[in-house]
């Protein structure tokens, strides 16, 4: 239990911070960069659906924030 809870809070450790990197792509400007970015974070996203980290709206959501985010430049 303690096992798997810890390798849950690192997924979404790691999940937050392709969030981060995608916003800081966008902040810099950088189209190709916030592209990649963006692709890393929802393989996150769907990685954390399969493994029942994340439900399937909170996935819905945050993909489609972070794709109108990049969208924005």
């Amino acid at each position: 239990n303690e096992k798997r809870n810890q390798a849950n809070v690192a997924f979404k450790s790691s999940y937050k911070t392709a969030v981060k990197a995608v916003t800081s792509a966008v902040a810099a400007q950088d189209k190709e960069k916030s592209l990649s970015a963006l692709s890393f974070a929802h393989k996150k996203l769907d990685k954390g659906q399969a493994k029942g980290l994340f439900h399937k709206n909170f996935v819905a959501r945050h993909k489609a924030a972070l794709a109108n985010l990049v969208n924005s430049l």
